[in-house]
C-alpha cells in the first residue's frame, strides 16, 4: 500500500508517496505505524501528546476519512485502497 502525503507533511518526509507493506486484511492503524516507521520526523507533525492523531490532520482512506464514518484506526484495509495524509488548509481570498 502507498500513502500520500501533502503540504508541509511531504515536505517534512521529503517525498509525496511511502509504500508500506500493509496488505488487505491490516488496519488503517497497521499502515499509520509502518509510515512513522519509516519516517519518525512525522510524529511530532501528526500525533498529539497522548499518541493520538491531532485534530486538525486528515488521515483518509479513498478520499473518505475514517475517523468521522468509520472506525478510525481500526478500519479494515482492502485491495486498492488509496491512503493519505492531509494538514490542515486554509486559505482564499482576503
Amino acid at each position: 500500500m502507498e500513502w500520500r502525503l501533502f503540504a508541509n507533511l511531504a515536505e517534512t518526509a521529503g517525498t509525496k508517496r511511502v509504500t508500506v507493506e500493509a496488505a488487505p486484511g491490516d488496519t488503517l492503524g497497521d499502515a499509520f505505524e509502518q509510515l512513522l516507521a519509516a519516517h519518525p520526523e512525522l510524529e511530532a507533525e501528526v500525533l498529539d501528546e497522548s499518541g493520538d492523531l491531532r485534530e486538525h490532520i486528515r488521515a483518509l482512506r479513498n478520499d473518505t476519512d475514517p475517523f468521522r464514518a468509520g472506525e478510525g484506526f481500526g478500519t479494515t484495509l482492502e485491495a486498492g485502497d488509496e491512503l493519505a495524509l492531509f494538514p490542515p488548509v486554509s486559505g482564499g481570498a482576503r
